[in-house]
C-alpha cells in the first residue's frame, strides 16, 4: 500500500509542478503535466502495483464509470459547443449583451455574468472560458477599464453554473455516472445549489469591485460580431436536441454517451452536406476537430489507472472507512474542493468516485463532491483545467493576475460560494 501511495503522490506533485511552471515539450507543444501522468500510470503497471489484466478489464468493463464511455460523452458534447463557437455564436451573444448594457459598467458586468451563466448551463465551462476570455480582454483594453471584475465574473460564473446540468463539467459526468445518477435526478438535486452558489458568487464579486463598476465607460461598446447564421442555427438545434434527449435518456433507455455521440456525428454529416451543396470550405469542422480537447484522453485514462491501482491495493477503501458517513455534505464538499487544489479536480473526481463506492454514504456525498469540484476551481489556478487554461490566456493577453492575487480573490469568493451551494444541497437532501 505504501508503494502505490508514493507513486500516486509523486505523480500528482510532479503534475502540479508542471502546471504551475507551464512546462511543455516545445517542439511537439505537449504539456509536460500530461507526460507525467502517463509515466505515473506506466510505473504502476510496470512495477506490478496494478496487474495489466486488471487494468484492461477496468478500462473495458460494461459499467457506468467506463472511462471510454465518459470520454465519448465529454468529447461529443465539447465538439457540439466548439462548433457553435466557430460559427461566432458565443461572441455574438456576448457583444449583443454588452451593446444592450450601454456605457454603464454595472449593466455591462450583470449582462456578461448573465450570458456566461446561461450559456455555460447548456454547453461547457471550458469552452465558455476559452471563448469569452480573449473577447473580454480585448473589450476592456479598448474601453480603458479594469478587466479583472469582468474576467473574474466570467470565470466564476462559468465554474458555478457548470454545476446545473451533468454535461457542464467532466467532473460532473464522472461522479454522476460513478453513482449511476441519471440526467433528471442530477438536475433535481443540483438546480438549487447552483442558484445559491451563483447568486452568492455574483454578490461577492460585485461587492469587491462595486466602486470601480460605478465609473462610466468613456468609449463605445463593441459592435456586433459577425456570425454564420445558418451554421449557428444547425449547431443550436443539435445542441438543444441533444440536451433534451440527455434529459430523457433514462426514460428512452439510451445511454448518454450514445446520445451525445449520435448528435456529434449527425452534426458533422449535416454540415458536410451543407458545405458540399454550397461548395464551401470545411474550415469550421476542421477547426472543431483541431480544438477538441484530445489531451484529455491520455490524461483521464492515466489518472484512471493510477486511481484503480489505489483501489486495487486497498487505499480508497481505507480512506472511505476513515471518512465514515456522518456529516457527508460538508465533509465531502470541503474535502473535494481542497483535494481539487492539491491534485486538480479531474484526478480528485476519479479518486472520490472510487471512495464513494466503498463509503456507504448517501448520494448527497456525490453531489457535494461535484459542488467541490466546480467551486474549488476558484481557489487556485491548479484547481481545474479551466483555471489552468484561463491563467495562460491572461498571461498572453498581458493581464496581471499572479498566483498570490488569484488565491486572494479565490478565498474571498470560494468559501461563501461553497457554503451557499452546500446549504442548497442540504435543503434538498
Amino acid at each position: 500500500m505504501t508503494a502505490v501511495i508514493c507513486v500516486a503522490a509523486l505523480t500528482c506533485a510532479a503534475m502540479i509542478a508542471c502546471v504551475l511552471t507551464g512546462a511543455e515539450i516545445k517542439k511537439l507543444h505537449i504539456p509536460l503535466y500530461l507526460v507525467v501522468t502517463v509515466i505515473g500510470a506506466a510505473m504502476v503497471l510496470a512495477t506490478g502495483l496494478l496487474p495489466l489484466s486488471y487494468a484492461v478489464d477496468a478500462l473495458v468493463a460494461d459499467t457506468s464509470v467506463n472511462p471510454i464511455k465518459i470520454l465519448v460523452l465529454f468529447l461529443s458534447i465539447t465538439m457540439l459547443s466548439v462548433f457553435l463557437d466557430e460559427t461566432g455564436f458565443f461572441q455574438y451573444m456576448a457583444a449583443f449583451a454588452l451593446q444592450k448594457a450601454g456605457k454603464s459598467q454595472i449593466k455591462l458586468f450583470i449582462a456578461l455574468y448573465a450570458v456566461v451563466s446561461v450559456l455555460t448551463v447548456f454547453t461547457s465551462n471550458d469552452i465558455i472560458i476559452l471563448t469569452f476570455t480573449p473577447f473580454v480582454c480585448y473589450f476592456c483594453h479598448s474601453a480603458k477599464i479594469n478587466p479583472l471584475p469582468y474576467l473574474l465574473g466570467e470565470f466564476v460564473a462559468a465554474n458555478t453554473f457548470s454545476m446545473m446540468l451533468v454535461i457542464g463539467n467532466p467532473t460532473n459526468i464522472y461522479l454522476a455516472l460513478a453513482e449511476e445518477i441519471t440526467f433528471g435526478e442530477y438536475f433535481s438535486e443540483m438546480w438549487l445549489p447552483t442558484i445559491f452558489g451563483g447568486l452568492t458568487s455574483f454578490a461577492v464579486i460585485f461587492a469587491i469591485f462595486y466602486r470601480q463598476l460605478k465609473v462610466k465607460v468613456d468609449c463605445a461598446v463593441p459592435e456586433r460580431i459577425p456570425v454564420n447564421k445558418p451554421l449557428s442555427i444547425i449547431g443550436v438545434i443539435h445542441l438543444g436536441a441533444c440536451t433534451v434527449l440527455l434529459a430523457l435518456s433514462d426514460l428512452i433507455g439510451l445511454p448518454m454517451w450514445i446520445i451525445s455521440l449520435g448528435f456529434a456525428v449527425c452534426l458533422f454529416v449535416v454540415v458536410t452536406a451543407y458545405k458540399l451543396i454550397r461548395k464551401e470550405h470545411f474550415h469550421e469542422l476542421a477547426l472543431t476537430l483541431h480544438r477538441a480537447p484530445w489531451n484529455f484522453v491520455p490524461f483521464l485514462l492515466s489518472m484512471f489507472i493510477i486511481v484503480t491501482s489505489l483501489e486495487y491495493n486497498g487505499v480508497t477503501r481505507a480512506f472511505a472507512e476513515f471518512l465514515g458517513t456522518e456529516n457527508a455534505i460538508p465533509l465531502y464538499g470541503g474535502l473535494s474542493a481542497l483535494f481539487s487544489n492539491l491534485v486538480n479536480n479531474i484526478p480528485m473526481s476519479v479518486f472520490f468516485g472510487s471512495v464513494l463506492s466503498f463509503s456507504g454514504a448517501s448520494s448527497a456525498a456525490a453531489y457535494a463532491c461535484i459542488i467541490g469540484s466546480n467551486v474549488g476551481a476558484f481557489l487556485t489556478p491548479v484547481g481545474a483545467l479551466a483555471g489552468i487554461m484561463w491563467s495562460s490566456i491572461l498571461k498572453r493577453q498581458g493581464v496581471n493576475l499572479g498566483f498570490g492575487k488569484f488565491v486572494m480573490y479565490g478565498v474571498l469568493i470560494c468559501i461563501p460560494t461553497l457554503a451557499a451551494a452546500l446549504a442548497g444541497l442540504w435543503l434538498l437532501a
